[in-house]
């Protein structure tokens, strides 16, 4: 299994958020974001870090999709 933060770009774009702005929000270090853009795993705190700042699920930013 995978990451994937498909759910949290679409957010970004229907927000009209930048992914340096929402990096410099949310005080995301650029290595983890880096890691958010590759699909890599994160610490369940950034994960609840965005959740907490858009009021969402953690569904709605990210999923466990199969390795292909």
């Amino acid at each position: 299994m995978k990451v994937s933060y498909k759910k949290l770009w679409v957010m970004l774009a229907e927000r009209e958020m930048s992914k340096q702005e929402f990096r410099e929000r949310l005080q995301i270090a650029s290595g983890t974001m880096t890691k958010l853009n590759k699909g890599q795993e994160v610490s369940m705190s950034v994960i609840l870090r965005i959740c907490e700042y858009f009021d969402c699920n953690i569904g709605d930013v990210c999923d466990a999709v199969k390795a292909e």
